[in-house]
C-alpha cells in the first residue's frame, strides 16, 4: 500500500475478539481517488491469491472505503473521517501487527 501512498497503516489481531472479521486493515489516503485506486488495488490483490472481495463499498465522492473478504476487513479513510470515526479506539486492546510495505521487504 505505501506504493500507493496510503499512511499510518494499522493492522488489527481480531482472532477471538470479533464475530466480524479475523483482522481488521486501516489506513489514511490522500485524496478520494487515491483512496479509490488503492481499494480497487486490494481488491484486485484478493482475486488474484484466490480470495475475492465479498463486498466493496467504494462510492464516488466517499472518504471511507471498505473492502471486505470476511475474514479480513479494509478500510481506507481520509484523515478526518479515521480521526472521527476512530475505529481503533473500539480494538484498544486488539494487538496490532507489524506492516512492512511489499515494495520495502522486496530489496
Amino acid at each position: 500500500m505505501s506504493e500507493l501512498k496510503c499512511s499510518d497503516v494499522v493492522i488489527l489481531d481480531l482472532v477471538g475478539r470479533s464475530q466480524i472479521c479475523d483482522y481488521m486493515l486501516i489506513a489514511s489516503g490522500t485524496s478520494q481517488r487515491q483512496m479509490k485506486s488503492v481499494g480497487e488495488a486490494i481488491d484486485k490483490l484478493g482475486k488474484t491469491q484466490g480470495s475475492p472481495a465479498w463486498r466493496t463499498d467504494a462510492d464516488t465522492g466517499t472518504s471511507w472505503i471498505v473492502v471486505d473478504f470476511v475474514d479480513v476487513v479494509a478500510h481506507l479513510f481520509e484523515p478526518t473521517q479515521r480521526a472521527f470515526y476512530d475505529i481503533e479506539g473500539l480494538w484498544t486492546d486488539a494487538p496490532r501487527l507489524a506492516w512492512r510495505a511489499a515494495a520495502a521487504t522486496s530489496r
